[in-house]
């Protein structure tokens, strides 16, 4: 998109109340808003229209890039998924080979063709794009039509290719008792069919995150190519006997299942359902043949704690994976393990490494295993020996949220808190890095942001807590600016130098905000002894980190006004917005809260996961009630003054909407000015672009409101 262009962006016209006086409602949308391409602060409506890059694929030999990108169909109200392919020996640009509704693109074992998941009749089908030889490689705008190689009833979940190309591993959602897919399609045509619309229950989960449990389970299959590419319709089970999800949901990936280098062996964790599955992070690693002819094998039994993310080594020999070793934990570090396959002996590669990897890789040699780890505010890419766990950054600054390797190259995405991201490359040993896409060039060279600072300070026992500053658009020194003060979530979790969709600072710094965060203790990223610090204490040392954070701002940054900041924060955040709304609300003009956690007690059991609260709080509520109370912001309404908005959402399961319902009931009978939207169609996140730009629209009208300065 060229500067010299006006783009018709189709976006949302957040209206006046137009119902009662005592209803705020939207308007129907309104067809287009025309914005000229000229320099302005960057806003929510940038936000919900960039190009999202994702999920980047090198080809064996190292030369071709696959890649997602993911557009806004505005006007539909949804984004649109993509394909692309960039031939890394040219200075050229990105080819666009499939142009919507594809996901998890593959390359074939001899990287002339490339797989991927898209609709066929209403169904997830795993597809083939083939590639003719050009004159100097393949010729990527010559591609044939795409071959749809799956034929199954159900929806393909997830593949991974054999080493070999000759067969694919792929889950299904089935139920177990079926022997067939079909089996499983016939009782769910069954289902819809059925007049009565009741579901009885016998165990939990009920409901996961946003989804409520229909009785099936993704299970592992295995599927042989014909002379033809084609799949058969009825793939070979390998997960029988097998009560868990592979991959795991809401959010598992193939990440969680591998080939053995000679195809003969599939490796996979999954945590055994039973009656225990709400309460339990008891993943485990298993083996099983390629053929299905025997049951699956658990090689992790030993360790109760969660056992995940299978890498086996180029010579077949030894096994990596990711280890916890605190059961019923979700947040403790992963150490990366290696299993001897002969003699079934573990050890862990990195015991002396104080970070928690994740998305581990191999190189070619099996000597170097690569992983991304968030590090003080960073989120880098780590290369790690084999043999001694000597541990040496590849890529730092900002965050690696994926990558791909193929020989001695890498193909990284990579992002930071002024960036979307980007695909670059670089060598195996970190040098020349080298950025090769520049998705939303064009509209960041117009959409100005706030520069950042991350800065540090002796927190709660005196110990280095770090955070970070982003100016407003257009700052000019000497001025004071109104102040944004978020609170992440998690808590488990970190403000990294990162981009986001959803909680972006820069939204806040282009509408004249400043910017505060604290990564208090809890937070990941600076060893496992101050990730452990909040269990138990969720209003007490975080609490003394964010208000000593927040004083070591204001006397660091001249340009911060104390006197016209807000606090706001989702999740975790959600939940220290509403305690310090009872318990350190001096401060504050106004208060934001997104789906927090209102009332401890009721979160026991209202909530899916309950090793989570088991975990913070010691117990389940009935054994260890007082712990719950300890710091339960509903035993502090009565000390509330502070103007407060409550967004809540009708599909978060995670934490439900009687919490945020609760908190805007006792704002409303207190008498505190206070707002509530929800959104019916989200979860725990707001994702659709309409329901964003609307979120963005009413938090950054709160804001204004009550930071506004007073009139002379």
């Amino acid at each position: 998109m060229k500067n010299t262009l006006t783009a018709v962006l189709l976006l949302a016209l957040v209206t006046s109340p137009v119902l009662a006086a005592d209803t705020d409602t939207v308007a129907p949308m309104d067809t287009a808003i025309t914005l000229e391409h000229v320099p302005h602060p960057f806003n929510v409506r940038d936000l919900v229209m960039m190009q999202r890059v994702s999920d980047p694929q090198l080809s064996s030999d190292g030369r071709y890039a696959a890649f997602g990108v993911r557009s806004t169909d505005y006007a539909a109200n949804k984004g649109v998924n993509a394909l692309a392919v960039l031939d890394l020996s040219r200075d050229g640009k990105p080819v666009t080979v499939v142009d919507k509704g594809a996901s998890l693109p593959r390359w074939s074992a001899d990287g002339k063709s490339l797989y991927y998941l898209a609709p066929a009749a209403g169904m997830s089908q795993l597809w083939r794009l083939d590639f003719p030889a050009g004159k100097d490689g393949m010729d990527l705008t010559g591609h044939k039509a795409p071959v749809q190689v799956s034929h199954g009833v159900l929806d393909v979940q997830a593949y991974k290719l054999a080493p070999d190309g000759k067969s694919v591993l792929l889950s299904y959602a089935v139920f177990t008792d079926c022997g067939t897919l079909a089996c499983t399609k016939q009782m769910q045509d069954k289902r819809a069919a059925d007049k009565a619309s009741g579901t009885i229950y016998k165990k939990l989960f009920v409901r996961h995150w946003d989804t409520w449990a229909d009785g099936t389970r993704n299970q592992l299959y295995l599927g042989h190519f014909d002379a033809k590419g084609q799949l058969p319709a009825e793939p070979t089970l390998l997960s029988r006997g097998i009560d868990g999800d592979i991959p795991s949901k809401p959010f598992g990936d193939d990440g969680e299942f591998a080939f053995s280098p000679d195809g003969k062996t599939v490796y996979f964790d999954v945590r055994i359902a039973g009656n225990s599955e709400p309460w339990s992070t008891n993943f485990d690693i298993y083996k099983v043949p390629a053929d299905g002819s025997a049951a699956p094998v658990n090689l992790t039994a030993a360790n109760k704690a969660w056992d995940a993310y299978p890498v086996p080594s180029p010579d077949g020999k030894t096994l990596y994976y990711l280890a916890m070793k605190t059961p019923r934990f979700e947040a403790d570090r992963f150490g990366i393990m290696a299993l001897d396959l002969a003699t079934g002996a573990t050890h862990e590669i990195d015991p002396q490494w104080d970070r928690s990897p994740g998305g581990m890789g191999i190189s070619a040699d099996g000597k170097t295993l690569y992983v991304t780890a968030d590090d003080n505010g960073q989120h880098p890419l780590f290369a790690v020996d084999a043999a001694s766990g000597k541990v040496r950054q590849i890529v730092g600054d900002g965050e690696v949220d994926s990558y791909s390797l193929a020989g001695s190259r890498l193909l990284i995405a990579r992002n930071d808190l002024k960036r979307p991201t980007d695909l670059y490359t670089v060598d195996a040993d970190g040098k020349d890095l080298k950025q090769v896409t520049h998705y939303n060039a064009a509209m960041l060279a117009n959409a100005h942001e706030g520069d950042f600072e991350f800065f540090t300070f002796k927190g709660w026992n005196d110990e280095t807590v770090q955070g970070y500053v982003v100016k407003p658009v257009g700052y000019q020194p000497g001025k004071k600016y109104p102040v944004a003060f978020i609170i992440h979530g998690g808590p488990q979790g970190a403000m990294t130098n990162s981009w986001s969709y959803r909680w972006n600072p820069q939204t806040y710094a282009g509408q004249g905000f400043a910017v505060v965060t604290v990564n208090f203790h809890g937070s990941t990223g600076y060893g496992q002894k101050f990730t452990d610090a909040i269990s138990g204490d969720w209003g007490g040392k975080p609490l003394q980190d964010l208000k000593l954070g927040w004083q070591a701002a204001l006397g660091k940054y001249g340009f911060l006004d104390g006197n016209r900041a807000c606090a706001l924060g989702a999740s975790y955040g959600g939940y220290m917005t509403y305690w310090i709304a009872g318990v350190w609300n001096q401060p504050w003009k106004c208060l934001v809260d997104h789906d927090g956690v209102f009332d401890a007690r009721m979160m026991y059991y209202a909530t899916e996961e309950l090793w989570f609260e088991e975990h913070e709080n010691g117990g389940p509520q009935f054994e260890v009630p007082d712990n719950y109370e300890k710091f339960n912001p509903i035993d502090h309404v009565k000390d509330w003054r502070v103007p407060m908005l409550v967004v809540h959402s009708g599909d978060d399961f995670r934490i439900p909407i009687t919490q945020g319902l609760g908190a805007f009931t006792a704002m409303q009978r207190r008498g505190i000015p206070s707002e509530f939207l929800t959104f019916p169609d989200e979860n725990h996140w707001v994702l659709k672009p309409h329901n964003s730009v609307l979120w963005h629209d009413t938090v950054n009208a709160w804001l204004k409101k009550w930071t506004a300065e007073p009139q002379q």
